[in-house]
């Protein structure tokens, strides 16, 4: 056969023929290998296996509905097949501190792993897949030179990922658990999680059904036993203690290994899952963590893409892209939920203390995936139970009750989080911010907060920030309060001050954010004279005299905030200003009192604070909004973060805004959906204070389930408020709520119903075959 690659890729297309290797006989690579070789019987595909048929080194396999109707068109025969060994179910059981919780409606499948791969062998036996068993696959550059298509589907320890990892660029990242795969001759009837607290710690049991009970045995279970790396050091976990351990859920019985050890979870992501003609996929590409069940599905369905883009493009390049394409923003949603899921089990120790529906509801949303209004479709009588724990009143939705902080109650639990505009003149708030601000507040926010106010004109960002350094921005900003209080009756307004340090001086955001303006620049100053860009204007290190004028400068501000009226102060110390900047390492390298160790770093910014609490009124309360990370090496770290929080709490704060990042240029995010509420959670748990949760919290539904799962106290939307700015009363529309939570302004009451929307139909399947 030619080894021109031209040649090989045009003859990889579907009705072509061409050599295919596939390397590793898991569900995922045995499928890939079935689907090519029934869209093209003239395909030489080979699998090598280096195990025997029937080894296996797990026991049960979870797929979803989703999964399988996607094998149920693209090879009826293996749904069948399958279809006829699935144990079902749709309860889910937590057990903790002695208390059971069964919520319903979930829909789980389950089968055997050998039972899966030997349907697999049987599919790809009769199709003439070439299957060689106990059999370590050929070199992979030398299968790459003498085959038309490569699938690496070898597996988490992937050796062709290693042996073209400069192409691949893998990333693995080892986590805090350590776990093992066990089973039980039992088939339980729910998917458990038991909850057992050990003198060394919390211990943790995941088990599910994978065979019903039968006149050949009593069925099987496949049993994961979880712990922290500490607790599993600190003592001797036997497969009898464990079966001790959760005795009850086992009845009795012993758990069996299969040459299990215990091991920790590795993340694998790769920057590129192709090479030539070399492809990954399964965990040799990605993997997720087991408790969300999603290691075989993620590989099946990976085959069934690779299948159907190999048949629909050209040639052979562009099918592998459009297969990467096509698969890596699913991966990535799958392993952002993964990873939420394993840092709550890693976690777990700061959740046993819930009370206990809120627990059993916290561990059901843990990975984001099921959320309030799912759950409550799923099992309407377990949701409302635990609606009434949080304390809603009947037909209320966890985000229209009540918070109160010192001397304000907040009708619901939205906050219109802090947004620049960068729209005032010389300071001062117009019209503009007037619409914008009272828009949002009649638009049912609890609370609307404003842009960063600056203390002073060298402390603002831009030419077009708001300030609060003169009576005429005080005077102005009393007309929005004034029009808040009278026009949006039980709406709250707050303040945000704050000092832009090293990021001021610059264009407005649209018109090239942080860079220096052209002229009319004023000096900077900061901890320390570190520009934030190369490009950017070098800040003078502050003297002890300029801090003391810095703190007048933002007690003068809260005292013009008090008289102008507005509810709440909050204390802006994140996002890389002067404040922030003095307490990541990062951006303070004093040698003096206000640098060195973290006590130091926040004694200039508990300063500032003690000083506008004693001049905001006693019955206000005053938040402060950190970064609690700056997504950067080197940075602040988590535990620096909750001393942070720790401090400002203890200086008398009532609530802390845990925000992330934006302190150096050159971070990097990890962006997606309520990517910064974890930092909340750990805060709000670790040390039992009032949190604000910001970060691509889009959707009423993501704030009801954050607010009961006991994630945040309240939660602050930027871009939906700009979307939408009546997102609140549309909310409540959506969702039927009536209530003291939120009211409608009479002249808008016509619009409270939502209107009548289209049909939409639903995805069409991603491979079709036929039987």
């Amino acid at each position: 056969m030619s080894r021109d690659p031209r040649r090989r890729a045009s003859a990889a297309r579907a009705g072509r023929g061409g050599r295919i290797a596939v390397i590793g006989g898991g569900p995922g690579g045995l499928y890939a290998a079935a689907l090519l070789k029934r869209l093209d019987p003239a395909r030489e595909i080979t699998v090598w296996e280096r195990n025997a048929p029937d080894d296996t080194f797990g026991f049960g396999v979870v797929l979803s509905d989703e999964t399988l109707g996607g094998i149920e068109h693209a090879d009826p025969a293996v749904y069948a097949a399958l279809e006829r060994e699935f144990v079902r179910w749709d309860a889910i059981e937590i057990t903790h501190r002695g208390r059971r919780h069964v919520s319903r409606g979930h829909g789980f499948a389950a089968l055997g792993r050998r039972r899966l791969l030997a349907i697999l062998h049987a599919r790809c036996r009769d199709l003439g897949v070439d299957l060689r068993f106990r059999t370590e696959a050929p070199y992979p550059a030398w299968l790459a030179e003498t085959h038309d298509l490569v699938i690496a589907a070898d597996g988490v320890h992937s050796p062709t990922r290693e042996t073209f990892a400069s192409a691949f660029r893998p990333r693995l990242t080892s986590h805090r658990c350590r776990y093992i795969w066990l089973a039980t001759d039992l088939a339980l009837d729910a998917f458990r999680f038991d909850i057992a607290e050990t003198d060394e710690g919390v211990v943790q049991l995941h088990g599910y059904p994978y065979t019903r009970p039968s006149a050949q045995g009593p069925g099987a279970s496949t049993v994961i036993v979880e712990m922290r790396e500490e607790v599993w050091r600190a003592g001797e976990f036997t497969l009898e203690r464990c079966a001790e351990l959760f005795k009850d859920t086992l009845r009795g019985h012993p758990l069996r290994s299969n040459n299990s050890a215990w091991t920790t979870f590795r993340t694998v992501v790769n920057e590129r899952w192709s090479s030539g003609n070399v492809v990954l996929l399964g965990d040799a590409a990605h993997t997720a963590h087991f408790s969300i069940g999603s290691g075989t599905k993620l590989a099946v369905e990976d085959a069934l893409a690779l299948a159907a883009c190999l048949a629909e493009q050209p040639d052979l390049e562009r099918a592998l892209a459009a297969y990467e394409a096509e698969r890596r923003p699913v991966v990535a949603s799958t392993q952002r939920a993964a990873r939420a899921s394993l840092e709550w089990f890693e976690d777990l120790a700061l959740y046993v203390g819930q009370p206990p529906r809120r627990f059993a509801f916290n561990l059901l949303t843990r990975s984001r995936r099921v959320t309030h209004d799912n759950l409550r479709l799923r099992d309407a009588g377990f949701t409302a139970s635990v609606e009434r724990e949080f304390g809603c009143p009947p037909g209320t939705p966890p985000m229209f009750t009540p918070l109160r902080l010192r001397g304000l109650t907040l009708r619901n639990r939205v906050v219109v989080s802090p947004m620049d505009m960068y729209s005032a003149t010389d300071g001062v708030p117009g019209d503009f911010h007037l619409v914008h601000l009272g828009a949002r507040a009649l638009g049912g926010a609890g609370l609307v907060m404003t842009e960063m106010v600056c203390v002073s004109p060298e402390g603002r960002i831009t030419p077009g920030c708001a300030g609060l350094y003169d009576a005429r921005q005080a005077a102005a900003w009393r007309r929005i309060t004034d029009f808040v209080h009278a026009q949006a009756p039980g709406a709250a307004i707050g303040v945000q001050l704050g000092h832009a340090g090293r990021k001021g001086s610059t264009k407005v955001m649209w018109e090239g954010i942080d860079e220096p303006l052209p002229d009319g620049n004023w000096p900077l100053v900061a901890p320390s004279p570190l520009p934030y860009r190369p490009e950017s204007q070098l800040p003078r290190e502050l003297t002890r005299a300029q801090l003391a004028d810095i703190r007048h400068q933002f007690t003068a501000a809260a005292t013009r905030a008090a008289r102008a009226g507005f509810d709440l102060l909050e204390l802006h110390c994140a996002h890389g200003y002067l404040l922030s900047s003095f307490l990541s390492p990062l951006t303070n390298h004093r040698t003096d009192a206000y640098g060195g160790t973290l006590t130091r770093r926040l004694r200039f910014p508990l300063e500032v604070f003690d000083a506008v609490r004693d001049v905001w009124p006693p019955q206000r309360p005053m938040t402060v909004r950190i970064s609690a990370t700056d997504w950067a090496p080197g940075g602040t770290t988590e535990a620096q973060a909750l001393e942070i929080a720790r401090a400002f709490t203890v200086h008398g704060a009532d609530a802390i805004d845990v925000s992330t990042g934006q302190v150096v240029p050159d971070e990097a995010p990890d962006f997606g959906r309520s990517y910064q509420t974890p930092y909340a959670d750990r805060i709000r748990n670790r040390l039992a204070v009032p949190v604000i949760a910001v970060g691509a919290i889009s959707s009423w539904d993501d704030v009801n389930s954050l607010l009961l799962a006991g994630r945040t106290d309240l939660c602050a939307l930027a871009r939906p408020h700009l979307y939408d700015p009546h997102w609140t009363l549309h909310a409540a529309a959506e969702q039927g709520y009536e209530g003291p939570g939120v009211s409608w302004p009479a002249q808008y009451r016509a619009g409270s119903r939502p209107p009548r929307t289209g049909r939409t139909d639903g995805p069409k399947p991603r491979l079709r075959l036929g039987s």
